[in-house]
């Protein structure tokens, strides 16, 4: 059933892009833009962790730039849908903020992203859903210089619906219920090489981002990324080696005594075929 669900996604994700490439093209003109973006994944990992279990995903978004630096986005991906989260299969984001220079070489982005599972529930007792909402709202702020981006975004929701009525159940492990994780945040870093001078269209990517989650301190964690990117006939070609320190306690799936576990935020690599228009 998986494996079909794939092929229509691929087949719908196909129909998209033909039917949207003329519309973007046309909307190129000043002072409004919009492009979208369409890959293929194997494996999906935010944040250093893996949300399909390290399984392939499927992803694509479309966004709208103002020339006044107002932008406006949406961007979906295949998730694992499992008894932990009560049935997400889907994840959603929707985003939107400001870019502006502050001198030639410095852009400043703030804005805001929320993260939608339609229909997911988090556990509040074994195998029983509550109404708490897997939803997250993060508000961020972010500079750009060349190569390098950094941003720093912070939840202003429960985190990923994390509080105590959830923590006992959510994260894979019980967790002593201590409150909201309202405030949780992630410093996310960057830096981009270009190698033009070895090859045409070839990149090198470097990622290093800290999780910290208000007051459960067990799921704060370090995760990077090292990775090459390479442009050929219209797609971008990747592969990288991602990981993180998360402790493996919480960040696996499978039952308590760790047999026969995923560890979903151990050292992998993902490739990637990308698709932008």
């Amino acid at each position: 059933m998986k494996r079909m669900q794939h092929h229509r996604l691929l087949a719908l994700g196909t129909l998209l892009l033909g039917a949207l490439s003329p519309l973007c093209s046309q909307a190129q003109s000043a002072p409004h833009s919009l492009s979208g973006n369409f890959g293929l994944f194997s494996d999906y990992r935010f944040r250093g962790i893996s949300q399909t279990w390290l399984a392939p995903a499927l992803q694509g978004g479309l966004d709208y730039a103002h020339a006044s630096g107002a932008y406006a986005g949406v961007w979906g991906s295949n998730v694992s849908g499992n008894s932990y989260n009560n049935g997400a299969g889907l994840e959603l984001d929707v985003y939107g903020g400001y870019k502006f220079a502050l001198s030639q070489s410095l852009t400043l982005d703030f804005g805001a992203l929320a993260y939608v599972y339609p229909g997911a529930r988090l556990n509040s007792a074994p195998a029983q859903p509550s109404n708490q909402k897997y939803d997250n709202l993060d508000v961020y702020l972010g500079l750009s210089a060349g190569g390098f981006t950094g941003k720093l975004s912070v939840a202003a929701s429960d985190y990923f619906g994390l509080n105590s009525r959830t923590a006992p159940y959510a994260y894979f492990s019980g967790l002593a219920a201590r409150g909201s994780s309202k405030g949780s945040s992630y410093l996310d870093l960057n830096y981009r090489w270009e190698l033009a001078s070895l090859s045409e269209g070839l990149a090198l990517d470097a990622h290093v981002g800290r999780l910290t989650v208000r007051r459960y301190a067990e799921l704060s964690y370090t995760d990077f990324k090292l990775g090459v990117v390479k442009s050929l006939g219209g797609f971008n070609l990747g592969l990288a080696v991602v990981g993180s320190n998360a402790d493996k306690a919480y960040y696996q799936i499978g039952n308590a005594a760790g047999q026969d576990a995923k560890r979903v935020g151990r050292t992998g690599l993902v490739l990637s075929l990308q698709r932008s228009f």
